[in-house]
């Protein structure tokens, strides 16, 4: 099963419409994120990544995302945490 493979730019792009749509801008920007990363990570590589590599950019965005929680929860910045959480819940809903 392809997560993000050839021929997924239609879905990707369906996906932040909806959000956009819906008025969920915190989904599109988790998203945004996600695509970003894979672009660069294939930009960089030169080459198109597998669904192991794009399952190690996720893994690695939600480490991220974890560690800025931590951070931000010892300092008591609230609304950040609960920006970096629903990111953390967006990246997870793409990985197995």
């Amino acid at each position: 099963m392809k997560i993000f493979g050839v021929g997924t730019d239609i879905v990707r792009v369906s996906r932040i419409k909806s959000s956009l749509k819906n008025g969920d801008k915190d989904r599109v920007s988790a998203l945004r994120l996600l695509l970003s990363a894979i672009k660069q990570k294939e930009i960089d590589s030169r080459s198109d990544l597998s669904d192991q590599d794009i399952i190690q950019i996720i893994t690695k965005l939600a480490k991220q995302r974890k560690e800025s929680i931590n951070q931000y929860s010892k300092a008591n910045r609230t609304d950040l945490v609960q920006k970096e959480e629903f990111e953390l819940e967006v990246l997870s809903s793409y990985l197995p």
